[in-house]
């Protein structure tokens, strides 16, 4: 059975901020809120970790990864991206978006989809999630906590502990989260491409 913690949304406990961190540098798969429904999460390189939530999630080798990123610094270091698209970048993060661009060679391989070679970016605005991957130091590989025969995200902790908690390292209840997903954009090639309509305005990207 996996650890709980109750984390301020606000003002995240740095001991438990530390711990969760812990977990996830020693390989664990966490559960954590962000600003758009709660997500799986775990270190880059760990390729357990990685297969666990594959299993949970049921994905295949197609699927687009997303790396929770700190900022704009930490998201160039992962993804190609040149002034146009950095522009748009900064205009919306952090914020409820996903940004589908070309990996670089940072991106460990089995993250990356197979055929493009793209990978999923986000800078999130929770606070939670944000402390995360400032003293994790790196970004966390993240993918939405949407359940196998389900359409949308889990948005409570006590439901996911007694769904998967037997799967989970950590479980973070940072209070309710949304029950609307990301937007998805893609900016591989411009104009950008909507994936998929969520919490966030696509209209920004429309022309662009």
């Amino acid at each position: 059975m996996s650890q709980f913690f109750h984390i301020h949304p606000d003002n995240p406990q740095k001991r438990l901020i530390c711990q969760a961190v812990e977990i996830i540098r020693r390989g664990g798969v966490i559960a954590y809120p962000t600003d758009s429904g709660y997500a799986l999460g775990c270190g880059l390189a760990e390729k357990r970790a990685v297969e666990t939530i594959k299993r949970i999630r049921r994905l295949d080798q197609h699927h687009n990864f997303t790396l929770m990123c700190a900022d704009l610094s930490q998201l160039g270091l992962y993804a190609k991206v040149d002034n146009a698209r950095f522009r748009l970048l900064k205009a919306h993060t952090p914020g409820p978006y996903t940004f589908i661009l070309p990996a670089t060679s940072e991106v460990p391989r089995l993250l990356l989809h197979p055929k493009r070679r793209s990978i999923g970016l986000r800078v999130p605005e929770n606070q939670i999630a944000r402390d995360l991957i400032a003293e994790l130091g790196a970004p966390i590989m993240s993918v939405t906590l949407i359940l196998p025969e389900e359409a949308l995200p889990q948005t409570e902790a006590e439901d996911i502990r007694e769904r998967i908690g037997h799967e989970l390292d950590l479980i973070i209840d940072g209070g309710a989260c949304s029950l609307e997903t990301t937007t998805v954009v893609d900016l591989r090639d411009l104009p950008a491409q909507i994936l998929r309509v969520g919490r966030g305005d696509p209209s920004p990207f429309a022309d662009q």
